[in-house]
Formats: C-alpha cells, structure tokens, sequence
C-alpha cells in the first residue's frame, strides 16, 4: 500500500535562493539596501553576489556598459558580463554557496523571517513475511525487523537503530576498528563540530562524548567543513577546513578514542595556507595534501607533505603540468607510489580530467581515460579497493551525478556500477564514502550530502563482479591486454531478532551470478577495447598522415623562406647601393649650396662694382658739362676761351 508522510525540510530551490538573496539585501524590496551588501561583504564577494543575482534573476547582461566616470556601475557590469552565459539554476545554487562560505551562520538568522514548508513524501510500503512494515522509496530498503538482506551492485538504505546525526554535507568519515566516525559538517550554512559513529557490527549510530583537556588554556575546537578525516593508531585526524574565524595555516586536531579528548597537534616546518576542499591520503607515515580553496576563495593546486612522525611541513616542487587550481575534487593513492586526482571545480567550471602525480619521481602526468567517461562534477567521494577506484555522488551545481562510477587505476578504464534516479541523496554534492566490511567482503557506505536538501541517510552497496584488467601505464592507450576477471559471490547480512528474511535488491537478476556472466562480461569488455583499439588505430593512421602532410608543408615553407632570403639579401644589396648614392648626392648637394652662396656673394660685390662706375661716369660727365659750359661765357665776355683756361688755372 501507499502511505504519505510529512517532513519538515529546509526550504528548495528557488526559495532558498531569493531567501539568501532577501538576507544579503538583494531581493529588489523596499526594505532592502543595496549598502547592506557592501558593508556585510568584502568588495569582490559583493561584486560576485551582485552579478549571480542579477544573471539568476534576470539572465545574461546584454545591457550597455556604463560611462567611464562611474567605476562602481563599471565594476558591477563587468562582473556581470562575465558569467557569459551561465544558467539561472547554477547562479542561484552558487550564490547560495558564496554567501553560506561567507556567512555560515545566514540560514539560521534568516529562518526566523522565512516559513519553511512541509512537503509530502509518498512511501511504498511492503508486508514482510514476519508481519513487519518495510517501507522502500525507489531501489533504496528502509527496513524494521529485517533477517538478512542480500544485494548486489545496487544501494541500499540498510536497517539502522540509534539516533541519526543531524543532516549535513562537506563532513569527514574515516573508518576505525568497524566503526565509522561522522565529524563536523555544514547544515544551512552553520558549521558543525560534533562526532558521531555507526557500529557496522549492530548498525546502530551513537554521538561520542568529548571531555575536556585538562590544560591552563582551555582548548577550543572550532567547528570546520570542507575538512578531511583520517584514521592514525587510535586516533582521528582532522586536517583543514572551513571555519568561521578561519587560522592563517592548517590546523591539525586529534581526537583520542581511548580518552575522548581533542587536541591540537603541534607541527613544524612551513604549513600549508589555511584551506577547505583538499584531499588528504594517506601514504605510509604521510599525509599528502593538494588543492583547496583558501580562506579567502583563492584556489589552490599546490601539494605539501606532513611527516606523520617528525610532525613536520614539507612542500614540494614537481614536475610536469599540475592539475589546474581546484577544489572538492577526488584523490586516491595506488600501489603505494601513484597519487591520481579526478574532477573538482574552478569558481565556475567543473572537471572531469584525471591527473596522476608518481611519488618517486614527484612528476605529475595526464592518462588517457577509456571506457564510459564520467561527466564534470565536483563533491563526490571515493574509495578504493584493490585497484579498483569507486567514486559515487557529486554534480555541477545544476544536477546531480547519479551514476557510481569505478576506475581501474592499473589500466585507466572507467565503469558504470550503477546507476541512481532522481533527487536521491546518492546524487549529492558534499557526501561522504568509505570501505566496510560484512562477512569478510569490503562494501561501500555513504552518508550525508546536499541536492536541494540536506541528507543524513546511510546507503551501502556490494559490487558483486571486481574486474582487474591488467595494463601497462607507460604504454600508449591501445595496449590494454590481459583483460581477467575475478567474481564473489558477496552476501551482506543483517540479523535482527529471531526472524529472518532475505531479499535480493535486483531488477531480474539472479542472487548468485555465474561464471558464464562474468565470461559474457568479459566477452563484452574485450569486444569494447578491440573496437577502441581500432578506432585509436585508425586515429593513429590518420594522424600519421596528418603529420606527413605537415611535414611537406613545412619543407615547402622552408623552401619558399630560402627563396624569400634570397631575395631579402639582394634587396639589402640594392639598399646599400641606392644609400652610397644617396650619400654622394646629398654631398654634391652641400657643395652646390656652397657655390650658389659665393655666386650670390659675387653678384651683391659686381652689383655695387656697377653702380660705382656707374656714378664715376655720371660724376665724369657732370664735370665735363661744366667745362664746356664755362668756355662759352668767357668767350661771350671778350676772353678768349684759352685765356680763360689759363685764368682759372691761375
């Protein structure tokens, strides 16, 4: 039958966002102050609120860019511009994240304004042998009173007493003597800071007591998300995370199951800048550390290496080309010496590549993926078991991944385990995965996450067929070979009370797979690589001859710049020649100049010769005039003209 039940939840999508956007000061209203945004919120935290809201709320900018003489409308624009064309969903999705990573606390001040609402959730309930309800929403079993459940590759919600922890994600799980241990966390933006753990042995969660270090200073432990939890000796490492008064470095934390203290490790040589979002491995007696996202949203892609003995800081310069700055990615170590890094996000790009760095040689190198390639996504977990890498959970800010994934770290070949439907916590950003054990067989566990809301459920799952194909890592992609498949038959059981029942979670399969199965899988496998093989063949011939034709090209350009020099040269020559000439010239030049002023020097000296002959002339003439004019007038007067001359020149 079908039965309803109502749950209170925090508010969806797109509630949520103009919630947020109402608290920053940003909804538009009356009441709201654009000021408000500013004095809350640094400059570029501001600038980013402004421009997710306007491109959630409105869409792509295509308004014009303001006037030079208003830089704040200027920056805003920019802003806005350049999230090109990103979806309404992911701007609300991310402007809820920035401002619950800017304040954490925002949810719970804005809930007193905000209703949240009851949703109905529908249930299909089942009548179990014994007269218990079992009560199934999709493929997960939520079950009372169940005898023993057997599954294979297919999640499940197994039957779990005790009180669950408050729903959560971006916690840390780590496994320890059976038991897995739940810390920290982010629920409605609050950070969180208390332990909890599932006994795999009873499936029955408890909250673990903490006491108090007996110190002059009491000891605070800030609640952290975004942190990573890792099992030391008798102890839980905490290493990193998000905090609300964030440190400048790393914190280290330790918790002490045999005593049930905190304590802060005190470490040496230079740490790493404060981070949330890293992964953590554990190597031996190391922890390496790579990526995160800084306090103050800087992205990260550096690797630093913590001495677990000496408690002592090393970072380390490799070589290669490093994954690009990242955070919420994935890592995990095989075979003792290789460090592979998968997916993660920018601020606003998701990933889907894999990077492997060797720890020998400290070089980082990028494989080529075969098989089903995964899709971007960032907040998913991973495990590993023998060569095999199981990733679940994750999305892209506008869905989630709902595919289980699996890598053959060996060979590269990416898997599909199963698959999930709808908004199920499976398909979360932010959940957590580890290794358990029932009956001797490893079975993956989640926890927790975020879609759209917060998750405290725990679902496992048991691959039934591990495949192990055997490849060589230095080779190129087309040498996959030696492709053997090993089967178990894994059987999880639950005994509670004196009833039992065993139910098989798969859709018209049978409970125990046969040889004949996994030789078809096989079968189908190698079919799959023979056809990538010759398509990677025919890649390689048709870039073989992609690569002589550019070989050609690049003798004929080679020629024709032989020529081209030739001629460069004999230009040159000619250029040299005309300059001699147009030397002489402008020395022909000057000289000439030089004679036009000694003519013009001449003609100015023979101008003035001329004029003062030619007034001698006119000075000779006028005294001959005279003479004439004289000899006239002493003759009138009775002198003889010689007389006259004697006279006067008496």
């Amino acid at each position: 039958m079908t039965t309803m039940a109502r749950t209170s939840t925090g508010l969806a999508y797109p509630d949520r966002f103009y919630a947020a956007a109402s608290y920053a000061g940003l909804d538009g209203s009356l009441n709201s102050n654009n000021n408000d945004v500013s004095s809350r919120f640094s400059n570029e935290v501001a600038l980013i609120l402004y421009a997710l809201y306007q491109q959630a709320t409105i869409g792509p900018c295509d308004v014009p860019k303001p006037s030079s003489w208003n830089p704040v409308e200027q920056s805003k624009w920019k802003s806005w511009q350049q999230l090109g064309n990103m979806a309404t969903t992911e701007a609300m999705r991310l402007f809820v994240k920035i401002l619950e990573e800017e304040d954490p606390g925002w949810y719970s001040r804005a809930s007193n304004f905000v209703l949240e609402p009851t949703i109905d959730v529908q249930m299909n309930t089942i009548t179990a042998e014994n007269g218990s309800l079992v009560q199934t929403q999709d493929k997960d079993v939520i079950s009372e009173g169940l005898g023993s459940v057997v599954i294979y590759d297919t999640w499940i919600s197994p039957p779990i007493t005790g009180q669950n922890p408050k729903a959560r994600y971006q916690h840390g799980a780590a496994v320890l003597q059976e038991k897995m241990y739940i810390y920290g966390g982010n629920h409605n933006g609050r950070y969180l800071g208390d332990l909890h753990v599932l006994d795999f042995r009873s499936w029955t969660w408890s909250k673990v007591g903490t006491k108090a270090v007996e110190s002059p200073s009491p000891l605070n432990i800030a609640p952290c998300a975004g942190h990573s939890l890792i099992p030391w000796g008798n102890k839980l490492l905490s290493i990193a995370g998000h905090m609300k008064d964030p440190s400048e470095t790393i914190q280290v934390k330790a918790f002490d199951l045999q005593t049930g203290t905190w304590s802060m490790l005190n470490t040496y040589g230079k740490p790493p800048v404060s981070r949330g979002g890293q992964s953590v491995n554990l190597v031996g007696t190391t922890l390496v550390i790579f990526g995160g996202q800084g306090a103050n949203r800087t992205l990260l892609n550096d690797l630093y290496i913590l001495d677990l003995e000496t408690m002592t800081w090393d970072e380390i310069d490799v070589a290669g080309v490093a994954p690009s700055p990242r955070s919420d990615h994935a890592a995990a170590v095989h075979a003792e010496r290789y460090l592979l890094v998968f997916g993660g996000s920018s601020h606003a790009t998701f990933f889907n590549d894999l990077h492997v760095l060797d720890l020998q040689t400290m070089e980082w190198s990028k494989p080529a993926q075969l098989g089903e390639l995964p899709t971007p996504r960032a907040g998913h977990a991973g495990v590993t078991i023998g060569e095999n890498w199981f990733i679940a959970g994750g999305g892209d800010n506008k869905s989630g991944a709902s595919k289980t994934i699996v890598l053959n770290m060996s060979s590269f070949v990416w898997s599909v385990v199963t698959s999930v439907e709808g908004t199920v916590p499976l398909a979360s950003e932010g959940l957590s995965l580890v290794v358990g054990s029932l009956k001797g067989d490893d079975i993956l566990v989640s926890f927790g996450g975020y879609n759209g809301r917060y998750n405290s459920e725990v679902n496992i799952l048991n691959p039934s067929c591990k495949l192990h194909l055997q490849s060589n890592i230095t080779e190129a992609p087309s040498a996959v070979h030696n492709v053997t498949n090993t089967t178990r038959d894994l059987r999880s059981e639950f005994e509670i009370g004196q009833g039992k029942i065993r139910e098989i979670v798969m859709d018209n399969v049978d409970s125990k797979p046969t040889i004949s199965e996994c030789e078809k899988t096989n079968e189908r496998i190698i079919a799959t690589l023979e056809v990538e093989k010759q398509e990677l063949e025919s890649s390689l011939s048709e870039e073989k001859l992609q690569s002589l034709q550019l070989k050609q090209q690049l003798l004929e350009a080679e020629t024709r710049n032989a020529e081209l020099y030739k001629e460069l040269q004999s230009v040159r020559g000619q250029l040299g020649t005309e300059q001699s000439r147009c030397f002489k010239l402008e020395v022909e030049v000057a000289e000439l100049r030089q004679k036009l002023q000694t003519m013009e020097t001449l003609e100015k000296e023979l101008e003035l010769l001329q004029r003062q002959k030619a007034a001698s002339e006119q000075a000779a003439l006028n005294a001959k005039q005279r003479q004439g004019a004289s000899g006239v007038w002493g003759w009138l007067a009775g002198n003889p003209p010689e007389y006259t001359a004697i006279d006067n020149h008496a």
